[in-house]
This record gives structure tokens, sequence and C-alpha cells, in this order.
């Protein structure tokens, strides 16, 4: 990032001294020349869209990592009516697939299940199902 800083004051011929210095460990932003906010803003608009799309994609496939969506929808309606958001009464279990954070975190997942994208959370119950079929599921496999 300091590279990019020095270059960008060299390419436009100023001092070093106008240059932002920014720490390794600081939060990324940009304030840097007005010329580079279209093409950062292009970009960031760009990886957006590119997002939508997969998400888009994987939920209009018919499996999700070789287990078939009917499987997963099943799943998902029995445990949280389908709703990526659900939370049990007691906090424990959250999401569209009810998970607990120890199972969600066992499969990969990161977080709060129930703030994962649902795509995520299909994903993370796919590998589930794959490795112990409906058994994390007993009311509802």
């Amino acid at each position: 990032m300091l590279a990019l800083v020095a270059a960008l004051a060299l390419a436009g011929g100023a001092a070093t001294a106008g240059a932002q210095v920014i720490e390794a460990d600081a939060e990324p932003s940009f304030e840097g020349p007005a010329v580079l906010h279209g093409p950062l803003k292009r970009l960031q608009g760009s990886i957006a869209h590119y997002r939508r799309e997969q998400e888009r994609r994987l939920r209009n496939s018919r499996s999700v990592l070789g287990v078939p969506r009917s499987t997963l929808e099943s799943i998902a309606a029995c445990e949280s009516g389908g709703d990526p958001r659900s939370v049990s009464a007691d906090g424990s279990y959250r999401g569209k697939y009810q998970f607990d954070h120890g199972t969600w975190a066992s499969v990969g997942g990161q977080g709060d299940p129930a703030a994962a994208p649902e795509a995520e959370q299909d994903k993370r119950a796919a590998i589930l199902q794959s490795r112990s079929g409906s058994s994390p599921w007993p009311s509802c496999g």
C-alpha cells in the first residue's frame, strides 16, 4: 500500500511531503487523487455484481456440492421454515439449517450462521449432509 501511495505521488509529480502515509495495519481507506475514484467505484460495482451473479447461480443449481437441492430445501423447511435469519428461542441454533456454533465451525463456517449469506448456509449444510447424512437433523433429515 505504501508503494502504491508513493508511486501515485511520484506519477503525479507531487513531492512526497504531500503524500498520505498509511500504517501497515490501518483500516483500508482511499482518499487519494480524485482521478482514481471513478475506476475504484467501477471495480467495487463489478465485484458486487460478480457476487450477486454467483449467488444467483448457486440458488438456481439442482445441487450444492453434489447434494440435491431438494434434500437441502426439505431440511431447511423443517428446521426453520426456510428462513436464513431464523434463531431458536434460546439462541443456540441459528440460520436456515439451525446450526449450533460448533457444528457451523466444523464445516468451515465463520461468525454467526444466521448472519451468513443464504448460499453460504446452503454450502455448509451440504458439507455436513455429505459427511454425516441426516443424523445432524434427527427430526428433519
